[in-house]
């Protein structure tokens, strides 16, 4: 079972390729920083580090010598979304306008040389995953012409594979996180073609859902995750610690800690009532579309109290001595759920500001050792560590977990994939409500 990896990051998807018992060759990584980490991890993998359109030559070399005439079996590929997230839309629309970015994201490109690769190495199995906004992602071709980048994958790979993009959420499959991702599958052996004939889909019945119905498992929740680990406050360096592995956090400042302190479980800084009167009637913070389709903020929520005068505890900032509410979207300083899955962890993490990443109750953003655990790293054999000896940044930390994937739900799809592969998977066992739903 062997396969090859591109845009590999640290290589925590890759862990799920090689549980699922894969060997990797090959991986590509253009960013060192990000590859020195993943080579510290799969020591026996080739590493091929640069930008994929200079080095592809390179890696079908090193793939075909280490394959030795054997038939490539998974050809795993995550290309990099920022030119297709809604985060990266929202500033490339900006970069646009201002005549600073051309209309289209040279980034979503990547797919070219990817799909160059695939085509050339034959790989029984295309596995891609990306956001979900790559399906409605235009690119220009080599000929000229704008085309969707799934038909172009199909077009690339032609009438011997069969296959589709389906949008997956991680959840359903035992991640203690909503992280909705684009997975792609395409394939060309016998059984894996008649099962997607008789299914029309690669991807197995969810394991969890929302209230545990039909069989299924309730969906993993933030306190079942992470509840038990000490506790941690921001507000100070002996409480933002602990002797738990990377259980820490960044401190944040007496005002913005009076933010968080004020913020309910589920709500925003943003919608904090009055802590002087008590009035709990101002008015809350909100969000829509400008003219353009740009989603900005309103600028006409209250900072002060609406009863009594006095400063609410809102995020703002000082404008030479005179305190305005800060730009923010409603999901800036907002507290998790302690009973339903994280949201999608980012680059942004370990920021206060950032997308729905306040602890549910603590007075702080979430440490590190519980993001590992959010996006199921704790299940896997897997170290904070370079090839180099040098020292991992957190920021790299975040960087590599928020370009990635969950390790244990991309394995629930690459075993089920194997399981096809095998023929060890029958399709009248997997019939039923859940299965049939997707089809």
């Amino acid at each position: 079972m062997t396969a090859i990896s591109l845009f590999t990051s640290g290589g925590l998807g890759d862990l799920a390729i090689r549980a699922a018992g894969f060997d990797i060759l090959v991986s590509n990584e253009q960013l060192e920083d990000r590859h020195a980490v993943f080579k510290f991890n799969f020591p026996k993998t080739h590493a091929i580090t640069g930008d994929i359109w200079e080095v592809v030559d390179q890696v079908q070399r090193d793939a075909c010598e280490r394959l030795n005439g054997v038939d490539l079996k998974l050809f795993y590929a995550t290309p990099p979304c920022q030119g297709m997230s809604k985060n990266g839309q929202g500033k490339l629309l900006n970069a646009i306008r201002a005549g600073r970015k051309p209309p289209h994201d040279d980034r979503n490109r990547l797919i070219v040389p990817t799909m160059d690769l695939a085509c050339r190495l034959r790989p029984e199995i295309v596995l891609l995953e990306n956001v979900p906004q790559m399906a409605d992602t235009p690119i220009v071709d080599d000929d000229g012409s704008m085309v969707q980048i799934v038909d172009f994958i199909r077009t690339q790979l032609g009438s011997e594979y069969v296959g589709r993009a389906e949008v997956v959420e991680f959840a359903d499959y035992g991640v203690p996180q909503c992280r909705q991702r684009l997975i792609t599958v395409f394939s060309r052996n016998p059984n894996l073609i008649d099962w997607f004939t008789d299914c029309g889909t690669f991807m197995p019945p969810p394991t969890h859902t929302r209230d545990g119905q039909n069989g299924t498992a309730r969906w993993v929740t933030v306190r079942d995750t992470i509840e038990g680990l000490p506790c941690l406050d921001a507000r100070s360096s002996e409480t933002a610690v602990s002797n738990v592995p990377f259980h820490r956090v960044p401190l944040l400042d007496s005002m913005k800690h009076w933010w968080v302190k004020n913020t309910p479980q589920e709500h925003s800084a943003f919608d904090n009532q009055c802590v002087s009167c008590g009035f709990q009637g101002n008015q809350t913070h909100s969000a829509g579309r400008d003219r353009h389709g740009i989603n900005r903020a309103s600028r006409e929520t209250p900072l002060y109290c609406q009863k009594c005068g006095s400063m609410l505890p809102r995020p703002s900032v000082d404008r030479g001595g005179k305190r305005d509410l800060m730009r923010g979207y409603t999901s800036a300083y907002k507290r998790m759920s302690f009973d339903k899955p994280a949201s999608a962890l980012t680059r942004n993490l370990s920021y206060a500001c950032s997308d729905n990443k306040l602890h549910p109750e603590q007075n702080r953003v979430l440490s590190l050792c519980e993001a590992f655990r959010i996006h199921t790293l704790d299940q896997y054999d897997y170290e904070w560590q370079r090839s180099d000896n040098k020292r991992v940044s957190d920021k790299t930390i975040r960087e590599v977990i928020g370009e990635s994937i969950p390790p244990a739900g991309l394995q629930v799809i690459v075993d089920h994939l194997v399981g096809i592969y095998r023929g060890e998977i029958s399709q009248t066992a997997m019939v039923g409500p859940l299965f049939a739903s997707q089809v």
